[in-house]
């Protein structure tokens, strides 16, 4: 554990206080966060379905690294890039793919995002809407900054949940 972290408190360390810096902080700890659940999971439990929620737990990788790349680069930024793997929604949640090959797209996603995302500190930005022209087809639909990290974090949050319930129906080991 940080020296600035509170053993009861979860996240960027007690120092931060920014709302972008806090933002982005929560964001990088949830990737973390991820990684340390899916920690000590063989290679069959990390690929195989779970009937009670019908994906496996690295299909969870594949998608968080998409919806990343969704709302920062064809979203944010507007860039004209696939919002989605080929085969779209289907092949987001299937694992076909190796699981270094998976990890590794989900690294370069996050990088990707901590490039758009480290160019916008120190975060006087948050105000900032997403450009037009992506995700968005319209100014008046597109969110500013502070409006997609929030969205981001919601995602991890709620899917890390997720994933806190199937690492307990397939080892027994519960979440933080």
């Amino acid at each position: 554990m940080r020296q600035d972290q509170d053993p009861g408190l979860s996240g960027p360390g007690l120092a931060v206080a920014e709302p972008g810096e806090l933002l982005v902080g929560y964001l990088r700890w949830y990737r973390e966060a991820l990684r340390r659940k899916l920690a000590g999971l063989g290679e069959e439990q990390l690929r195989t379905p779970l009937a009670a929620t019908g994906w496996a737990p690295l299909a969870l990788v594949q998608h968080l690294g998409w919806m990343e790349h969704r709302w920062l680069r064809w979203g944010l930024r507007a860039e004209q890039v696939d919002a989605r793997p080929p085969g779209g929604l289907v092949a987001e949640w299937r694992v076909d793919r190796p699981t270094a090959d998976i990890w590794a797209t989900y690294d370069a996603q996050t990088a990707a995002a901590d490039e758009i995302l480290d160019g916008l500190a120190p975060w006087t930005a948050l105000a900032t809407r997403a450009a037009v022209g992506g995700r968005f087809t319209r100014p008046d639909t597109a969110p500013p900054l502070s409006r997609i990290l929030v969205h981001l974090l919601q995602e991890y949050a709620r899917h890390l949940g997720h994933l806190d319930i199937a690492r307990q129906l397939l080892d027994g080991h519960t979440g933080e």
